[in-house]
């Protein structure tokens, strides 16, 4: 496997701290199957930085454990039989919470980086 620049690391970890959210934000749309999910967070970020089943299934696991999103087996567009995600409320209070907070962080950060902070 080629070796990962510096920058392609950091958008790795930054992406693992908002993967969640951002699973949260793509079923607010409406109910898909974890590949479906994937492929619209891509898009979404104009395919910057691949979305990883080893992230995202682990990711889909802790977010229905914790009752945010629920699971339900179905058939994807290609009849395969597949696991279908939706928010649950719970899930979309919490989507709400996190888009704040990350609106919050999102300008300090910025007031930081460009000097504005002084």
């Amino acid at each position: 496997m080629a070796r990962q620049s510096r920058e392609a690391a950091d958008r790795g970890a930054l992406l693992r701290g908002t993967l969640e959210s951002m699973v949260l934000r793509v079923l607010a749309d409406g109910p898909d199957h974890g590949y479906g999910i994937g492929a619209r967070i891509e898009r979404a970020l104009d395919h910057a930085t691949p979305i990883e089943d080893g992230s995202l299934y682990p990711a889909l696991y802790r977010l229905e454990r914790r009752g945010l999103i629920q699971g339900s087996w179905g058939r994807s567009e290609a009849n395969r039989r597949a696991r279908f995600y939706a928010l649950t409320p719970k899930g979309r209070a919490a989507l709400a919470r996190r888009t704040r907070e990350w609106a919050a962080f999102a300008r300090a950060v910025s007031r930081l980086l460009t000097g504005a902070s002084r």
